[in-house]
C-alpha cells in the first residue's frame, strides 16, 4: 500500500503540456522513430526507402515525434531542413530560405563543390521565378548575382518542373558530402494540393535517381486524402504512419514515470481517472497531469486529486487550446460544430449534421469545406465528418447553447 510520504512542490511539477513541447517521458513511440530512423539510414547508403508521413489528430505528440527524429538525424549527421506550414503561404516561400540556409551548412568550411555550386544556382534561378509567380517569396536573393543562375535550371516558371531540378541538384550536392539533406515538414495539410503536388513529383523524381533527399512530415488525417488526389502514386512513395492516442500501459509510462523521478506516485485510481479523461491522448496526459500535481497535497496522487485536475483542466483549456481555434471560426462554422457536437463525439453523417441545422446537406456542404480546408475537422470516410481536435465536442457544449 502506498503511503502519503511526499508533501508536493509546485517548483518540481515535471509535466510539460505545450505546442511541441517534449514531454518528460515519450513513451510509446519507438517503432515509429525506429521506422523513420531506418528509412533515413537507407537513403543516405543509397538504398529505397519511402518518405515518412506522420498523420493523427491534434494532441497526439507528431510535432514531437517530428523533433525527436529530426534531433536523432542531426546527431548522426544528416543534413536537416525544417519546415512548419502555415496556412495561406506558398510552399516557394518556405522553401527558398530553408534550403538556403541548407546550402550554407553544406558550404561551411570548405570550398564549393561542383554539385553544389549548380544547386546554388539551381536555387538563385527558383527563387527568381518564384519570386514572380508567388508573391508571398519574400526572400533576398543577393545570393543570386553572386551564384549566377544557371540559364534554364529551375526557372521556367512552372513549379513542378522547378522543383524537380532544384531537389535533384540538392540532392547531388549531399551525395557529394556524403550526407543526405533531410525535409522536415510541419502542418503538411495546410500546402495547397498543386503545390503539395510538385513537391511530391520532385521526391519522386529524386527517389528514382538514387540521390539521398527526402521527407519526413506530419500532418492532420485529412493529408492521405490530400496527397492521393495530388498524385495517384503517392500511396507508393510514402509510408503513411498513423499517430494515435497511446495504449493503457504507454499512457501509464507517460504519467507516472515524470513524478516517480520527482519522488512522487499515483495511486491506481488517480492513474485510471486521467486516462479515462484524457482517452491517452499525450498532450492532455501533460495537462492532468500537471494539474493533478498541482491539486494534490501529498504523494500518492489519488482519484479525488484527479477529479479536481479534470474541473482546472477543462477550464484552462477553454480559455486557450480550444478557445484559439474555435476564435477563428466564423459563426456558420461554430453553428455547424455545434450541431455536430450535440450529435456526440463523431464521426458523423453530413446529412445528420445538416439535418440538425435543420438545413440540406449541399446548403450546408460549404461550410463543411471551409472546416477542413482550416483543419477542424476531417472526413474518415465518404460522407463523414468528425473533429480533429479531441474531446472539442465537450468544449462546444460548454460555449454554445444549442437551441
Amino acid at each position: 500500500m502506498i503511503t502519503s510520504v511526499y508533501i508536493m512542490d509546485q517548483r518540481r511539477n515535471p509535466y510539460a503540456p505545450g505546442a511541441g513541447t517534449p514531454p518528460p517521458e515519450l513513451a510509446g513511440r519507438d517503432d515509429i522513430i525506429e521506422r523513420a530512423a531506418i528509412a533515413l539510414d537507407r537513403v543516405r547508403a543509397g538504398r529505397a526507402a519511402r518518405s515518412v508521413v506522420l498523420y493523427g489528430l491534434r494532441g497526439v505528440g507528431k510535432t514531437v515525434l517530428l523533433q525527436r527524429i529530426r534531433l536523432t538525424a542531426e546527431s548522426k549527421g544528416f543534413v536537416a531542413v525544417g519546415i512548419e506550414a502555415p496556412e495561406e503561404r506558398s510552399l516557394p516561400s518556405m522553401l527558398v530560405p530553408a534550403l538556403y540556409a541548407t546550402l550554407q551548412k553544406l558550404n561551411r568550411g570548405v570550398a564549393a563543390k561542383n554539385a553544389l555550386k549548380k544547386a546554388l544556382k539551381a536555387l538563385a534561378g527558383f527563387a527568381r521565378a518564384a519570386r514572380i509567380k508567388y508573391h508571398d517569396v519574400e526572400f533576398n536573393v543577393d545570393f543570386a548575382v553572386q551564384a549566377g543562375a544557371a540559364d534554364g535550371l529551375a526557372n521556367s516558371g512552372s513549379l513542378e518542373h522547378d522543383l524537380k531540378d532544384l531537389m535533384v541538384c540538392v540532392g547531388a550536392a549531399a551525395a557529394e558530402h556524403g550526407t543526405a539533406v533531410v525535409l522536415f515538414v510541419d502542418e503538411l495539410q495546410y500546402i495547397p494540393e498543386d503545390q503539395l503536388a510538385a513537391l511530391i513529383s520532385a521526391l519522386h523524381d529524386a527517389s528514382q535517381r538514387q540521390l539521398p533527399v527526402t521527407l519526413i512530415a506530419a500532418g492532420l488525417p485529412q493529408l492521405l486524402g490530400q496527397m492521393g488526389r495530388a498524385k495517384s502514386y503517392a500511396e507508393r512513395l510514402f509510408e503513411f504512419v498513423p499517430v494515435g492516442p497511446l495504449e493503457a500501459d504507454a499512457a501509464r509510462r507517460a504519467l507516472c514515470v515524470p513524478a516517480q523521478h520527482e519522488g512522487v506516485e499515483f495511486a491506481d485510481d488517480g492513474v485510471n481517472e486521467i486516462i479515462k479523461r484524457t482517452g491517452g491522448y499525450p498532450y492532455f496526459l501533460q495537462e492532468w497531469g500537471k494539474h493533478a500535481w498541482g491539486e494534490a497535497a501529498a504523494s500518492p496522487i489519488t482519484r479525488e486529486d484527479a477529479r479536481r485536475a479534470t474541473k482546472v483542466a477543462l477550464s484552462e483549456l477553454d480559455g486557450s487550446f480550444f478557445r484559439v481555434r474555435f476564435d477563428r471560426l466564423a459563426p456558420a462554422e461554430k453553428r455547424y460544430m455545434r450541431a455536430m457536437a450535440e450529435l456526440g463525439p463523431g464521426p458523423h453523417r453530413s446529412s445528420d449534421v445538416a439535418e440538425m441545422l435543420g438545413k440540406k446537406v449541399n446548403t450546408v456542404a460549404p461550410v463543411r469545406s471551409r472546416l477542413i480546408a482550416k483543419g477542424m475537422i476531417f472526413s474518415p470516410a465518404h460522407g463523414d465528418a468528425a473533429f480533429t481536435v479531441p474531446l472539442f465536442d465537450g468544449f462546444m457544449k460548454r460555449t454554445m447553447p444549442w437551441n
